[in-house]
């Protein structure tokens, strides 16, 4: 039989490229994932988002949860609900040909159908520390194919965090302080050890006086004024609940309540842990050490206008 010397080129292509195209993945449940289409995305985490934008590939991202709120573009996809409150029809009904999710995303029953499901889904790692965003770039950079442009992003943010470092090397007296998600029922959700609040009060040289809490978790009266916070730290959104601690009974006999030291931001860029977590963290020691001239990190074309 004989081929004509196009349709013998055409099956050489396939050939060579079919393995080419799919990557393997080892994800933060240590599962083995083949992606070989990363052309219509489902993005669930903020930070995931972040990164996708930060690799050029925010085109390709067709959906996203209710916590990516940046960059503004983002907000014009639809979206497929809490990133612990996800419906595996809902994502599963957009036909992604990728979902990617960071880890911590649930319900768990949810994540296993997923998991299950005909389509790479693909859990990214977490971990609030320099190194752990540096991980997370790496991972979504290698489900879509951009390896070398993610390696530059997770070495510019490194790089960053070292700059920042060592601005902050001159601080003798770590400020003593917690953070407050929100209060509920009249106690405050107190970020302890393994938190992300806890993670972004450390790499600004503050000391988490209630560290010794695991999780997020209420803060009871007695435990707070034993720790005699010099400052509370919060999110934009909740800032407005906690800016008379003078009056609040749980602050009132404490540094914090006393000089009312409420230092609020926005929640997906400093909780995030994203390709803008260094410059998050910056700003939050500003606010910590207004005495000390803390140099703005270089500009970078994945920090923007936060989004409200």
């Amino acid at each position: 039989m004989r081929h004509n010397p196009v349709s013998l080129l055409c099956m050489a292509w396939l050939v060579l490229a079919g393995p080419a195209a799919a990557v393997d993945v080892q994800d933060a449940h240590d599962r083995a994932v083949s992606v070989t289409d990363a052309s219509r995305i489902v993005s669930i985490g903020g930070p995931v988002t972040e990164i996708l934008y930060a690799l050029g590939v925010g085109d390709n991202v067709i959906a996203r949860d209710t916590t990516s709120v940046f960059p503004a573009q983002a907000l014009e996809k639809p979206d497929v609900g809490y990133m612990r409150a996800l419906s595996a029809e809902g994502v599963l009904s957009l036909e992604p040909t990728l979902v990617l999710a960071v880890d911590g995303s649930g319900p768990q029953d949810v994540i296993e159908q997923l998991e299950g499901a005909q389509v790479a889904f693909v859990n990214i790692p977490d971990s609030p520390s320099p190194q752990g965003v540096a991980d997370k770039i790496r991972a979504v950079a290698l489900a879509v194919g951009k390896v070398a442009e993610g390696e530059q992003l997770a070495q510019a943010v490194l790089a960053d965090f070292a700059a920042l470092d060592e601005a902050l090397s001159n601080v003798d007296k770590p400020a003593r302080a917690i953070f407050v998600l929100g209060i509920t029922s009249g106690s405050p959700m107190i970020g302890g050890t393994g938190t992300s609040a806890d993670g972004v009060l450390k790499l600004a040289r503050a000391e988490n006086v209630l560290s010794d809490m695991n999780g997020f978790k209420p803060g009871s009266p007695e435990a707070i004024l034993t720790a005699q916070p010099d400052v509370v730290v919060t999110m934009n959104s909740q800032a407005h609940g906690l800016t008379k601690l003078s009056e609040n009974p749980v602050f009132a006999a404490t540094p914090a309540g006393q000089n009312e030291r409420v230092i609020g931001m926005d929640g997906s860029y400093l909780l995030g842990f994203g390709p803008r977590a260094a410059h998050a963290v910056r700003d939050l020691a500003a606010s910590l050490y207004p005495d000390i001239n803390i140099p703005q990190l270089p500009d970078r074309p994945w920090v923007g206008p936060i989004a409200e």
